[in-house]
């Protein structure tokens, strides 16, 4: 089936017809490695493109692991609401950073905490309630109900509110698709958001590049509100050292609550992301990998058997100018 044992397998493309191409869209040529530089982006209708131009070869990412850095996650208060209203805290609002720019208000909110929960490097638990936790949810086939979620996404800091990262294996349609941040025990606290566009780059769309197994998608507005003005964000994070410590978290497809592990990565090949973590089954795919030391999502569970032939050891792509390329055309389509 091509879809490897561990992962949930995509939802299909159902009825494709072809969007119009975007107008009066330019975007500045960026150092380029050996990825592609087409964004293909899936709207309910079905596909258009958004041409990125590449450049010359750069050299690839760093071969050092990096710095060890503290095992210690980014201060998060227990106490705080899971997430922020814009309209009872001002400080909520959009920001318009570039990928790895100014925090993301959740980010703001969460450095300014005191409390440091105490982590053992390699376990999984059930992950609490945080403002954090709150960005990341479930991918639904129709209406929220226990055990009908398939993948993992998140919030993604943008200026135009409505970004969620994934991986692209997760869904090649919109159809039906939505988005429960927080979700806990049947239930969406913050409630859901409908899928609008997927944005891949063709080194996915045309030959599934191992490499590029990651996906923007937008989402619709709900009740007049967007989804980052609601649960917050997390920023983009490119060119990190491959030896950073992330908190890992997956949605898996027979549970109704997200699991999180706190653990050291390293390079499993030129643009894979490695990480042990026990017990992430089938559903955690496309699950953010949050840097402990920047806040910045560096990683989503996907690449290299789409995300790992064992529950116990997952891959992530290396997010590089690839991915800024990607974010960048996917801003644009959104705004």
């Amino acid at each position: 089936m091509g879809q490897h044992r561990r992962r949930t397998p995509r939802r299909r493309l159902l009825a494709p017809t072809l969007l119009a191409a975007l107008s009066a869209l330019t975007i500045a040529t960026v150092v380029a490695g050996t990825h592609g530089w087409t964004s293909e982006a899936t709207a309910a209708g079905g596909p258009s493109a958004v041409v990125v131009s590449p450049a010359s070869p750069s050299p690839s990412p760093p071969l050092s692991p990096g710095p060890t850095l503290s095992p210690t996650p980014a201060a998060i208060d227990p106490a705080t609401p899971t997430a922020t209203d814009p309209a009872t805290d001002p400080a909520a609002g959009p920001e318009t950073p570039s990928p790895t720019g100014t925090p993301s208000p959740r980010e703001a909110r969460a450095a300014t905490s005191s409390a440091t929960p105490t982590v053992t490097l390699g376990t999984t638990a059930e992950a609490p309630a945080t403002p954090e936790s709150a960005t990341v949810g479930a991918l639904f086939s129709g209406d929220v109900a226990a055990g009908d979620h398939f993948c993992t996404a998140s919030v993604l800091h943008s200026p135009t509110g409505n970004l969620l990262l994934t991986a692209a294996h997760c869904l090649e349609s919109t159809d039906g698709v939505v988005f429960a941040p927080g979700y806990r025990d049947g239930t969406a606290p913050y409630g859901t958001w409908r899928v609008t566009a997927i944005h891949t780059t063709t080194g996915w769309s045309r030959s599934g590049d191992q490499d590029e197994d990651f996906a923007i998608l937008e989402t619709a507005a709900a009740d007049g509100r967007r989804i980052e003005d609601v649960v917050g964000a997390n920023t983009l994070g490119t060119d990190e050292p491959f030896g950073a410590t992330v908190r890992l978290y997956g949605y898996p497809s027979g549970g109704d609550a997200p699991l999180l592990c706190t653990n050291a990565t390293g390079r499993q090949s030129t643009y894979q992301r490695v990480v042990d973590c026990p017990d992430y089954p089938g559903g955690t795919s496309g699950g953010p990998w949050i840097s402990t030391a920047t806040g910045h999502v560096i990683g989503a569970i996907g690449g290299y058997q789409q995300g790992g032939d064992t529950n116990d050891t997952s891959y992530s792509e290396y997010f590089d100018h690839t991915i800024a390329a990607l974010y960048a055309a996917a801003v644009a389509a959104a705004s």
